[in-house]
């Protein structure tokens, strides 16, 4: 038994000894997983940034929102910020770069819905469809487009046509971290 309770006792010392070793050398520690069937219990939201010309509007993250951990808790109900890609140039007066993009199209706000029924990217693009048409989705942080020919992406806001409440946060996705609803 006391060979058992010295083995954990070493164990527990090895791995924060090695959490220290992580740290010291400027890399983190591997997290913890989520136990399965876990959800976020907030999301990325974006709001409407500014007005543009000819109709235009500037939507994104501003100084509250999370891309990593996401930063409104999804129990509660806001808007889905939905994009309609339909390869529009981008109008004079806007010149398009990495942290604000031209996403080529039209953006629209659902109704309010709680974060909690959006269990899946096709739920929330199912929203955006059935409320404004074929081919609406979600908008997704890395929408924006620029350089040469509108082919890279850029994050944290974008440009497009469109109309969104002023002083509205939007549910809006993120591909590549884990600030959504539904992970």
């Amino acid at each position: 038994m006391r060979s058992i309770k010295l083995s954990r006792s070493v164990a527990t010392l090895a791995s924060a000894a090695l959490a220290a070793v992580a740290l010291a050398a400027g890399t983190a520690a591997p997290a913890a997983a989520a136990p399965s069937g876990a959800t976020n219990t907030k999301a990325m939201t974006w709001t409407f940034l500014a007005d543009g010309p000819s109709g235009t509007v500037r939507v994104g993250g501003g100084p509250l929102s999370n891309p990593y951990q996401g930063d409104t808790d999804t129990s509660t109900a806001l808007p889905v910020l939905c994009l309609k890609v339909d390869g529009r140039p981008v109008p004079a007066g806007i010149t398009p770069d990495f942290y604000a993009g031209w996403a080529k199209g039209t953006v629209a706000a659902t109704n309010p819905v709680r974060g909690t029924r959006l269990t899946s990217l096709a739920a929330a693009d199912g929203i955006c469809a059935n409320t404004f048409g074929a081919g609406w989705r979600m908008a997704e942080f890395h929408d924006g487009k620029y350089g040469p020919n509108l082919q890279s992406s850029g994050g944290w806001s974008f440009w497009a046509h469109g109309d969104v409440p002023v002083g509205t946060r939007f549910w809006t996705y993120i591909n590549d971290q884990p600030a959504n609803p539904w992970n």
